[in-house]
This record gives structure tokens, C-alpha cells and sequence, in this order.
């Protein structure tokens, strides 16, 4: 099978398109990057979905710890606080009982079943996890933003007449949006990033469709050599997290595009010598 057929077989796989078996002999270089590039279908579909819902909840999460009603700041401030102490791996482990090993033993809390199409119970939950976590991540980054809107951009907006939702949608979301996007970005890479403990977190593949970790395990146990499909999958972590710092970087850029040229030039690195 040429390189270019490989691909036709085995581009889509992860999702349940293309060629049913995996390669077991004569394991080529094509083969791995193919079927890796094929699972990190998956963790750009975790990493997004997350993401997108994280970054709604996250904001409301942000406003209800800077409210002043202790009902909304309390759980605000616990839901915080729990997701960002404990470690990932272990909501994780947390979430499989919940959404597959609970279930099997006919404990089922959700009492509902998740199995249409490629979405299981299973990357339901591993889905779940990582929507939660950066959330409380995202939140905290907000929610400091938030505190730090300059007062003068409060008190300008009063004296226009802005008041509530106005005030809020037209001077301080955007305004915290500008100053929480560097910490936002570095914790879209780490979201990203994340995705790769889903193998290792208990959560199944399912019909042989997993991750790109799961086809970097299947091909080390193959071929008896892991230092070829793991750094395989280093390398398309790295391009995803280049294409994670571009697209935030135009979308930083957009939200700064008031500000003069000389105040959006990013600061040159300079080498810390002291702490």
C-alpha cells in the first residue's frame, strides 16, 4: 500500500471512516503518522468543545465570585477552589466511575445512556472532566481581570449614562477579555495539552477508535519501538499549539486594535538573571 493510499484509508479512521483494520505487519512510517494525525481528531474535538463552553461558563463563573450576593459568590468561589485543587488525573478517574464503571454494575446516576454514533458514555465523560476544569481555570483568570478594570473606565461609562447590561457587554467584558487573553491563551494550550490523559485516565477506546495516543500505544507494541510514533505525536502537539498561539494571537490582536501601535508591540524577552 502506497503512502498516499494509507492516508485514503486511514485519514478518517478515528471517526469510523475509512479502513476497519489497523496495519499488524509491515508498519511503515506513513502508517503512524497517518493514523496518529487520524486520533488527534479526537483531542482537537476535546480541546474545542471544551473550550467553547468553558470560556461561557467560565465568564459567568468569573461574575457570580465578584458578585456580592454570597449565594451566587460562594459556590462560585467552591466550585473554584475544588476544581483547580484537586488534580486533573484524578477528576478523571472520578468521572470514569461516574460514567462507565458505575454503570456496568448497574448503578446508573445519570440514568440515561450515551452510545449514539462515535459519542460513548465514556468520551461523554472524559469530555466532561475537561469542560469543568477549565472553567474553574478560565474563571480565576477572569475573574482577576475583572478586579483589575481600571475604575476610570467604570466611572466614564456611569457619567455616558451606561448602566447593567450595557455597562457590562460595551466597557468591562471587554475590556477583562483584553487583560485575562495572554493567561487565557497559556491556558488553551494547557487545555489542549490536557487531552492526551484521556488515554491514560481509564476511558476506553471504542471499536478501536481512540486518540492519537491510543494508535502511539498500539504502534510501540507493535513494532517494539517507542521512540518513533510517540515523538510522532510530540510533533503534532507542537503544530496544534502553534496554530492555539495564532489564532489567539489575531484574536488578541482584534481586541487591543483601539490601542495605539506602539502599546499592542509585545515587549522584547529579556534574560532574567535575578528572581
Amino acid at each position: 500500500m502506497t503512502c498516499a493510499e494509507t492516508i485514503s484509508a486511514y485519514a478518517l479512521r478515528s471517526i469510523g471512516i475509512g479502513e476497519r483494520l489497523l496495519p499488524k505487519s509491515d508498519i511503515t512510517l506513513c502508517d503512524q503518522i497517518t493514523l496518529i494525525g487520524s486520533g488527534m481528531i479526537w483531542n482537537i474535538y476535546f480541546g474545542l468543545v471544551a473550550l467553547m463552553l468553558g470560556f461561557v461558563f467560565a465568564t459567568a463563573l468569573a461574575m457570580a465570585k465578584a458578585s456580592s450576593n454570597k449565594w451566587l459568590r460562594k459556590p462560585a468561589e467552591w466550585f473554584i477552589f475544588l476544581f483547580r485543587g484537586s488534580p486533573l488525573f484524578i477528576q478523571f478517574f472520578l468521572a470514569y466511575e461516574l460514567f462507565v464503571a458505575l454503570p456496568k454494575a448497574g448503578i446508573d446516576i445519570f440514568g440515561i445512556t450515551i452510545e449514539t454514533g462515535n459519542l460513548t458514555r465514556a468520551w461523554a465523560g472524559a469530555l466532561v472532566v475537561l469542560f469543568l476544569n477549565t472553567s474553574a481555570y478560565s474563571a480565576e483568570i477572569f475573574y482577576g481581570a475583572l478586579r483589575s478594570v481600571p475604575k476610570g473606565d467604570i466611572e466614564a461609562a456611569d457619567a455616558y449614562g451606561m448602566v447593567g447590561w450595557t455597562r457590562f457587554r460595551r466597557i468591562t467584558w471587554p475590556t477583562m477579555l483584553r487583560l485575562a487573553w495572554p493567561a487565557y491563551t497559556n491556558e488553551a494550550i494547557f487545555l489542549f495539552h490536557a487531552t492526551a490523559l484521556v488515554f491514560f485516565s481509564g476511558f476506553p477506546a471504542w471499536q478501536q477508535k481512540g486518540d492519537a495516543l491510543y494508535y502511539a500505544s498500539y504502534f510501540a507494541e507493535k513494532t517494539f519501538n517507542p521512540f518513533v510514533p510517540y515523538p510522532i505525536v510530540a510533533g503534532f502537539f507542537v503544530v496544534l499549539t502553534l496554530i492555539v498561539i495564532m489564532v489567539f494571537g489575531l484574536i488578541g490582536r482584534h481586541l487591543n486594535r483601539h490601542l495605539p501601535s506602539s502599546a499592542q508591540r509585545p515587549k522584547r524577552a529579556r534574560m532574567m538573571l535575578i528572581r
